[in-house]
């Protein structure tokens, strides 16, 4: 899917491009600076759930141009990150030119394959172990001063709020009492005690199917990371195996979650835990994760104008309800949300039934707009 852009009105968008020129050309040899600035065109892309866009430079090899409006990006942090993660040893893309004032960037281009797209029930296993390698590896990064911030507990916590703001507030147009923000907050202080009480690694973030490459045999490029932070260990891997775009049998993903247990604790990166405190982790690291999404996808929508994230909640609330009534702490949490707030949702036109999200037999792999 690609964006609807005005090209007679879009400046940043012509300014990018005569960047792209200029920054190309001090790379050519003489001969080639008419005609690539005269010819150089840019054809937009879907972009993530940022500010960013990007736009496909039709060079040779092509190239991905990115409009990163500084006030609203760190291009520089993006510009760190990416070689930072580069030297060791993740496929991150080549970062060929930045303009850090102006919010521009030139970078490798890992195609259009997006690791959902190659997905099936045959596929998988094969996939995965590839993915999960890849996140052994980004684990395994010490931690570069000033680089990566902690995920703490106000971290974890702030994105925790984004349900009763803009789920619950915003778009269901729905007040909390007291007791029921008690109860958010009693449940949130369960998930935040999980949280700091897992080992603490390098954490991507967002580290699910619409994030990874896969390119001309090459190892899984990795995209989407300039939001990386240090936290818990089990954040990644439930970004992956409970993603919000497909999903598998839940006695899978837990035979995955331990298998990747076990080689996690054969590299050091965890101790030896017991399968029960693993799939704890696993299990309440996914559930922070999945309601700060029920909050954040809602906000994409009415914030952001981005139409298409609406229609994955479904399938975050199936998660959502899957894992809080699966443990006495958190059935209070599920018992009110399945009373108070679900029929709500179930009003919204976007809805479709939870129970049977990412049941289906083919996968959306179209990102949101």
């Amino acid at each position: 899917m690609t964006e609807s852009v005005d090209e007679g009105q879009d400046e940043r968008r012509d300014q990018l491009r005569e960047w792209a020129a200029r920054a190309l050309e001090s790379g050519h040899e003489p001969l080639a600076l008419p005609p690539l600035r005269e010819t150089l065109s840019l054809q937009p892309l879907s972009g993530d759930a940022g500010f960013r866009r990007y736009f496909r430079a039709d060079t040779s090899p092509s190239l991905i141009a990115v409009d990163s409006p500084p006030q609203k990006t760190n291009v520089k942090r993006f510009v760190a990150l990416a070689d930072y993660l580069r030297r060791n040893g993740i496929h991150t893309p080549l970062v060929i030119a930045a303009d850090v004032e102006r919010g521009f960037m030139l970078l490798e281009d890992l195609g259009d394959t997006q690791l959902l797209r190659a997905l099936n029930s045959d596929s998988v296993s094969g996939l995965y172990a590839e993915v999960l390698n890849e996140l052994l590896c980004l684990q395994q990064i010490p931690r570069a001063e000033g680089l990566f911030p902690p995920y703490d507990r106000e971290l974890l916590h702030m994105e925790m709020r984004l349900l009763p703001e803009w789920l619950i507030g915003k778009l269901l147009g729905r007040t909390l009492s007291e007791e029921e923000d008690h109860l958010l907050e009693r449940t949130f202080a369960h998930l935040l005690d999980s949280a700091c009480a897992q080992p603490q690694v390098l954490v991507h973030r967002d580290y699910h199917s619409r994030n990874l490459m896969l390119h001309d045999g090459q190892r899984p490029g990795v995209v989407d990371f300039q939001d990386a932070v240090w936290g818990p260990v089990t954040y990644d891997l439930a970004s992956l195996l409970r993603d919000c775009y497909i999903r598998w049998p839940r006695e899978q993903v837990e035979n995955w979650a331990l298998a990747y247990a076990a080689i996690a604790a054969e590299a050091d990166v965890i101790p030896e835990v017991s399968p029960e405190t693993f799939l704890r982790w696993f299990d309440w690291i996914g559930l922070q994760r999945h309601i700060k999404v029920l909050g954040l996808f809602p906000r994409l929508y009415l914030r952001d104008g981005k139409h298409g994230y609406l229609p994955d909640l479904p399938l975050v609330i199936r998660y959502t309800l899957e894992v809080s009534e699966k443990y006495p702490e958190l059935q209070p949490f599920a018992q009110w949300f399945r009373a108070e707030i679900l029929p709500l949702i179930e009003q919204q036109d976007w809805y479709r039934d939870y129970r049977t999200a990412g049941d289906r037999t083919t996968v959306d792999t179209e990102s949101p707009e």
